[in-house]
C-alpha cells in the first residue's frame, strides 16, 4: 500500500513540477506584469486592452498563429539543447554563438548548395547548421572535460568570441553580397530555403516547414532522454556524477556528446532562421533567441515536451507583444520584464507553492498512508 501510495505522490509531484509550478509562475507574471504597468503610469482601461492585444496578436487569427509558431519554432530547438545540457548537468549558455556558428554555416552550404535540387541542398544546408552548432558547443564540453574548465565561463567566451567571428566573416568575398560593403551575406537560393506552409492563403503568412522540424526534434530528444542508453548516460551523470562514475559511466565523454548534442540543436535553430526566415546572415541576426531559449529550458523543467509548450508561449509573447504596442500603445519592454518574472518564479518553486498554497498538494493524509 505505502509503495502505492508513494507511486501516486511522486506522479503528483511531477506533474506540479512540471505543470502547475510554470502554469502559476506565468500568472504571477501576468499579474505583477499589469502593477508594473499601473505603477508607470498605465490606466486600468489600457491595461485590459494591452492583454486582449496580447492574446489576440498571438492567436487571434491565422496571420497571428503564423507569426507565433514562427517565433516559437527556433525557441523550441535551441531550448531543447539546453534542457538536454541541463539534465547532463550542464550549464551551457552558449547556446547564442552555437545559433549564430549554425545560422552562418547553413547560409554558406545553401548558397554553394545552390545550383543542386532542393531534395540535396535543403537537408544538407540543415545539416551544415547542426553540425557547425555541435562542433562550436563541443569546443566547451572537450575543455570541462580535459582541463575542468567550467562551461559557463568557456561558453560566455565562445558567445563573445561568435559574434565578432560572425561580423569578420560576413566581410569576406566568401560570404559577403557581390556589391556591398556592410557584413551582410549572399542571399539562399530558393532550393535551400524551408518552404512556407500557408502561401496558398496569404503570401504574408511566414510559418513554414520548420515548424516540423521542431516536431520531430521534440520526439527525438524525448527519446534520446528517456528511451535510449545515452540518454540514461546524461540523466545519471547530472544527477550524481560521482555515482555515475563508479557505475562505468564515461564522465569526460558524456559531457563532451551533450555538449555536442546541445550546440546540435542550437545550431538548428539558427539554421532555421536563416532558411526559414531570413534568407541571409547579417550582423545580430540571432536575435537573443540564445539566451531566450535559457527562460524557455527553465519554464519547461528541462522536459522536452515542457519545453515545447514553453517555447510556443514565449513564441505567443514575442507575437501578441508586437499587438500590444500597436492596440494599447504599451512598450514591449513590457514582455521582456514578464518574461523575467517568468524566470523569477520559475526558479523559486517555493514562492509559487507560498503564493498558490491551494494549487498543490500538501501530501498524503494519515488515513491514505496507513
Amino acid at each position: 500500500m505505502e509503495k502505492a501510495v508513494s507511486g501516486r505522490v511522486i506522479g503528483r509531484t511531477q506533474f506540479e513540477d512540471l505543470v502547475l509550478v510554470p502554469l502559476y509562475a506565468f500568472v504571477a507574471a501576468l499579474v505583477l506584469g499589469a502593477v508594473v504597468m499601473f505603477a508607470t503610469g498605465v490606466d486600468l482601461a489600457t491595461i485590459g486592452q494591452s492583454f486582449v492585444a496580447l492574446v489576440r496578436g498571438s492567436v487571434g487569427s491565422l496571420n497571428a498563429v503564423s507569426e507565433t509558431l514562427t517565433a516559437a519554432a527556433p525557441l523550441v530547438l535551441a531550448g531543447l539543447g539546453l534542457a538536454l545540457g541541463f539534465r547532463a548537468g550542464l550549464f551551457n549558455i552558449g547556446a547564442e554563438g552555437q545559433v549564430i556558428m549554425g545560422g552562418l554555416a547553413a547560409v554558406v552550404a545553401g548558397v554553394a548548395l545552390g545550383g543542386m535540387p532542393a531534395i540535396v541542398a535543403l537537408p544538407l544546408s540543415i545539416l551544415a547548421g547542426a553540425l557547425a552548432g555541435a562542433l562550436y558547443a563541443g569546443i566547451a564540453g572537450w575543455l570541462r572535460a580535459a582541463t575542468g574548465a567550467h562551461e559557463v565561463i568557456s561558453t560566455i567566451m565562445l558567445n563573445l568570441i561568435s559574434y565578432r567571428l560572425l561580423d569578420y566573416l560576413l566581410r569576406t568575398p566568401l560570404i559577403q553580397k557581390e556589391g556591398r560593403d556592410d557584413p551582410i551575406s549572399k542571399s539562399i537560393p530558393e532550393v535551400a530555403e524551408l518552404p512556407r506552409l500557408l502561401t496558398f492563403i496569404d503570401v504574408n503568412l511566414r510559418v513554414h516547414a520548420g515548424i516540423f522540424l521542431m516536431l520531430a526534434m521534440v520526439a527525438v530528444a524525448y527519446w534520446l532522454l528517456f528511451r535510449s542508453k545515452l540518454g540514461f548516460e546524461f540523466r545519471a551523470s547530472g544527477e550524481n556524477a560521482i555515482a555515475a562514475r563508479f557505475a562505468g559511466i564515461n564522465a569526460g565523454m558524456t559531457i563532451v556528446l551533450a555538449m555536442c548534442v546541445a550546440g546540435a540543436l542550437a545550431g538548428l535553430a539558427g539554421a532555421n532562421q536563416v532558411l526559414g526566415v531570413l534568407d541571409r546572415a547579417t550582423p545580430g541576426f540571432s536575435a537573443g533567441i540564445g539566451f531566450d531559449a535559457i527562460a524557455v529550458a527553465l519554464l519547461g523543467r528541462s522536459h522536452p515536451v515542457g519545453v515545447l509548450f514553453a517555447g510556443l508561449l514565449f513564441g505567443a509573447l514575442e507575437a501578441g507583444g508586437r499587438q500590444m504596442q500597436v492596440d494599447a500603445g504599451v512598450s514591449i519592454d513590457l514582455i521582456g520584464i514578464i518574461q523575467a518574472l517568468i524566470i523569477v518564479f520559475i526558479a523559486a518553486p517555493l514562492l509559487v507553492r507560498a503564493l498558490f498554497p491551494w494549487g498543490f498538494r500538501r501530501g498524503p493524509s494519515k488515513k491514505e498512508g496507513s
